[in-house]
């Protein structure tokens, strides 16, 4: 393959899921990987692990690991690819001991389902010329699809600037969800994968892309395995009429949730942020235009051209649902499918069941770990793309982290400042150094607001990419609402 051994490590060193071995160590030691982001520590991960330490046979090694994606059970672990939720030191030693790594798969509608509840008949029309490309993407846009993984594009002018560039052209999804809090893509993937299918195909048909490349988060091993299997299904079922569809799984990096670093992933290269210009739309995967969206994006595309704008909610002038990725101090945590204008403590009272029991709402990550902290006393305020940025703080991915009386908000914000210093590509220096020098400065008793201001200003104006930039919201959002616990 003409690939030199340098070329080999730096590519495999730098992802987490990735294991650098010696020569002569030939036993293979099962992975138990517990993770340690914001939820599972609020629900005693630190515990977990220090007991595991004590437990665990020698044949199992701990790995500490970010979140993995299933806030709503914290804390979990993973033994090889199996999740163990609301875990405990002897749930996880009885799948040691037993050699239990596999995944279990969910409980899905399957192709033969999915055909008789009507899925897939938008796109049948669409291979039928019922509708004319130009139709689709109006629909799109009259609906005020926006991006559902953060960004908050608009997805009928993104499919229009895509179509402007000469093909051939690539669609790319991107399911890495490694935003700390979130789940709601693998909520509804574990559902209704065929739902999302559809949807894919509709935009590739939409662009006239000849490939679909599904990027998948590599903790999502269930899923991989549903895909595979429904994917071959598929193939079947609409012979020689689908695009290429490829099924790409990750390795373990967070960086890889922005565009560009992902589309460096799937390409075989460490993930890494690409300068722009040249955008994706016009220079993306393989150097071809690229239609890149979230998950969730394309989740809702049929449904969209089935219904339109009939029946989209308005609460306080904000159009449409959200799906809220709900953990933290709550009785019901989970996926929540609510209007976009709800307020936080509508959200928790009316759809969450309210506060646990003992506790009283304190403050809460809006959009993840990168959303920033807001105090529960701002009251009345829309959880919706560009109703926080006033308030130093974004909604992102809708990854609504709650925390409560009981908790020590800048112990979190520090949670959140070593998760950046550990993701961090090291591509630029204001995020490589940035967060590693944050991580030092809030780890001391007295935060040193001036050095800690002046530091976030730097990372938040010169990091190039997203992670760099809005990895100082928590520092920021604790010294300007929360300065009495510094």
């Amino acid at each position: 393959m003409r690939i030199a051994t340098g070329e080999i490590y730096e590519v495999a060193s730098f992802y987490h899921h990735f294991n650098l071995t010696e020569k002569n160590e030939s036993e293979k030691k099962i992975c138990v990987r517990v993770c340690e982001s914001i939820t599972c520590s609020m629900f005693g991960a630190t515990d977990l692990i220090n007991d595991l330490a004590k437990q665990l046979p020698e044949k199992a090694v701990i790995q500490h690991v970010p979140c993995v994606g299933r806030c709503a059970s914290a804390p979990v672990a993973v033994v090889g690819k199996r999740p163990v939720l609301n875990a405990t030191a002897a749930k996880v030693c009885t799948l040691v001991n037993n050699n239990i790594t596999d995944p279990s798969l969910p409980d899905y509608i399957k192709l033969e389902d999915a055909l008789v509840d009507g899925c897939y008949k938008t796109f049948k029309s669409c291979l039928a010329k019922e509708f004319t490309p130009r139709q689709i993407i109006q629909k799109i846009t009259d609906a005020g699809l926006r991006g559902l993984g953060g960004a908050g594009f608009s997805a009928g002018k993104k499919w229009d600037i895509v179509r402007s560039f000469s093909g051939p052209r690539v669609v790319a999804i991107n399911i890495d969800e490694g935003e700390p809090g979130t789940f709601k893509d693998r909520h509804y993937l574990e559902k209704a994968p065929h739902q999302f299918l559809e949807g894919m195909l509709i935009a590739a048909w939409a662009v006239d892309a000849s490939t679909c490349f599904i990027y998948l988060r590599d903790e999502y091993a269930a899923c991989h395995e549903m895909l595979s299997m429904e994917i071959e299904k598929l193939r079947s079922e609409f012979p020689s009429q689908l695009p290429d569809i490829e099924l790409r799984r990750g390795a373990g990096s967070y960086v890889c949730g922005e565009e560009s670093a992902m589309l460096e992933s799937i390409e075989g290269k460490r993930g890494m942020p690409r300068l722009r210009p040249p955008y994706i739309a016009e220079k993306g995967l393989f150097g071809k235009p690229t239609l890149e969206h979230n998950f969730e994006t394309l989740y809702w595309i049929p449904e969209i051209i089935r219904k339109g704008g009939d029946e989209i909610t308005v609460l306080r002038g904000r159009k449409g649902l959200r799906s809220f990725s709900v953990s933290g101090r709550v009785r019901n945590p989970g996926v929540h499918r609510a209007p976009s204008g709800i307020t936080i403590h509508e959200l928790i009272n009316d759809y969450c069941g309210g506060m646990l029991p003992g506790h009283k709402l304190k403050a809460y990550f809006p959009g993840g770990a990168s959303g920033g902290i807001l105090p529960a006393g701002i009251q009345n305020l829309p959880l919706d793309f560009d109703t926080l940025q006033p308030h130093g703080c974004f909604i992102g991915s809708a990854a609504i982290i709650v925390l409560s009386d009981h908790d020590s908000i800048p112990e979190y914000a520090l949670n959140a400042m070593r998760f950046f210093k550990k993701e961090s590509c090291g591509k630029c220096t204001p995020c490589r150094v940035g967060t590693d020098k944050a991580v030092g400065l809030m780890s001391e008793e007295k935060w040193d607001l001036e050095k800690l201001t002046d530091l976030a200003t730097v990372m938040a104006e010169a990091s190039i990419c997203g992670l760099g930039q809005a990895a100082p919201n928590p520092l920021l959002s604790t010294i300007k609402y929360f300065g009495d616990e510094l």
